[in-house]
């Protein structure tokens, strides 16, 4: 995979499973569904309708800091808005410009309307790295006389 290649790609590998919770489900709810499936955020949606994306860093912020109550607090009080989100199609370098000139971490992927699944700086950044080793493989076999086209 190199940074040209499209979030699809990424997808793809990491599979499109997506963990979500209603706008009404309490913070607590999320932080330990986010335990429970080792993942650091969430998808907020109702019905198909994706609202927003809830993270630990939301909850760590918007929540523990100014003294809220996880068991009381509605994720739909901290989600992170106005959502930004891309098509598969876009692009793993197009993916991480979005994400750090944001200062987002999590990017759900759509198209139509329609959830696909949802990708994080650390997903592309490994797709990169990992793409990188290949190739670096790739030509250490091709210079040694062992690549097998």
């Amino acid at each position: 995979m190199r940074v040209l290649d499209a979030v699809a790609l990424v997808l793809r590998k990491k599979g499109s499973h997506i963990w979500s919770v209603p706008s009404d489900a309490t913070v607590y709810s999320a932080i330990r569904m986010m335990a429970e499936y080792e993942v650091g955020a969430l998808l907020v949606m109702e019905n198909d309708r994706l609202l927003g994306v809830v993270s630990e860093r939301d909850y760590a912020r918007k929540v523990i800091l100014m003294g809220r109550s996880s068991r009381r607090t509605a994720v739909s009080k901290i989600m992170g808005t106005p959502l930004l989100t891309i098509s598969p199609e876009c692009a793993i370098d197009e993916a991480l410009r979005l994400m750090t000139a944001n200062r987002i971490r999590y990017l759900p992927v759509l198209r139509n309307e329609k959830v696909l699944g949802i990708v994080s700086i650390g997903d592309l950044l490994t797709s990169i790295i990992v793409s990188d080793h290949q190739g670096s493989e790739d030509l250490e076999q091709y210079t040694e006389g062992q690549y097998h086209y």
